[in-house]
């Protein structure tokens, strides 16, 4: 997923908030990570085309890129990983053994979503659900 495929500037512009060139130069270093990316490769990218941009600026500006649904974040394994978002949200399934992860669409969860919103009057206002477990190669492997 790259970002050109939706038009964050005009998405920024739209909210009240200006494009400057750390945000984008920010925005591309996730883009460039290619998927799941921590804040400290985000960093390492940024520095490498940006040297004056601070790790404060970078976290905080992931903060705002989060805010604005352009970049998604997940805690998985106990690192935070960021994404640019995609057109429709989507999952994880985290094995805890061999730390592969695999996504899953939204499509698997909704229902889940729709029955606490009914249950609970909670609306789930996220866009990453990372699910922890076993995969299948892992629970195939015998206990040592």
């Amino acid at each position: 997923m790259t970002h050109q495929t939706l038009d964050y500037a005009t998405v920024m512009r739209e909210r009240g908030c200006r494009v400057t060139p750390q945000r984008q130069l920010i925005l591309d270093a996730v883009c460039d990570g290619g998927g799941h990316t921590t804040p400290d490769e985000v960093y390492a990218r940024v520095q490498a085309r940006a040297p004056a941009v601070n790790r404060t600026t970078v976290y905080r500006t992931l903060d705002f890129l989060c805010e604005m649904r352009l970049v998604v974040a997940a805690q998985i394994g106990g690192h935070m990983f960021y994404e640019i978002a995609g057109a429709t949200p989507h999952h994880h399934l985290v094995c805890r053994k061999c730390d592969k992860v695999d996504e899953i669409g939204h499509d698997a969860v909704k229902s889940f979503f729709a029955r606490i919103e009914r249950d609970r009057q909670f609306l789930i206002d996220m866009d990453h659900l990372a699910l922890f477990g076993l995969c299948q190669d892992c629970r195939r492997e015998p206990e040592r």
